[in-house]
């Protein structure tokens, strides 16, 4: 079996780089996108194994994302892990309902987000 491919979708430059060289020191095939419509063309281009994802992102946020990713037969499978500052219960329950996987608040530690990848990815059979 292949390194898993893992799709970050951040806008803030610095988070992204944290998680891309994170995940990317685990042996990860990561791949990152700035925004929420990237992350969806990319997503169904390359059909990650697992997609980390903000929340609050310009062009598409990543709650519109998930719903339109979640509504694809290519992409309806891939967990998606929502990555957002902000932890109101009524939010976390808005990114579940849309079927997201889990709800990572940041900041995070890179060894909490390194052992919680690894536990969805052998989850759903990708390591």
């Amino acid at each position: 079996m292949s390194d898993p491919l893992i799709l970050v979708a951040e806008d803030e430059r610095d988070i992204r780089d944290l998680i891309v060289f994170t995940l990317q020191l685990d042996g990860f095939n990561v791949i990152e996108v700035p925004n929420g419509e990237e992350a969806v063309n990319k997503a169904l281009e390359m059909v990650p194994d697992l997609i980390l994802m903000d929340v609050r992102m310009p062009k598409m946020t990543g709650y519109e994302a998930c719903k339109l990713l979640k509504s694809e037969e290519k992409t309806k499978n891939v967990p998606i892990v929502f990555l957002s500052a902000k932890g109101q219960e009524t939010e976390i329950s808005a990114g579940l309902d849309l079927g997201a996987e889990e709800y990572f608040l940041k900041p995070f530690a890179p060894d909490e987000l390194s052992g919680r990848v690894n536990k969805i990815l052998t989850k759903y059979g990708k390591l």
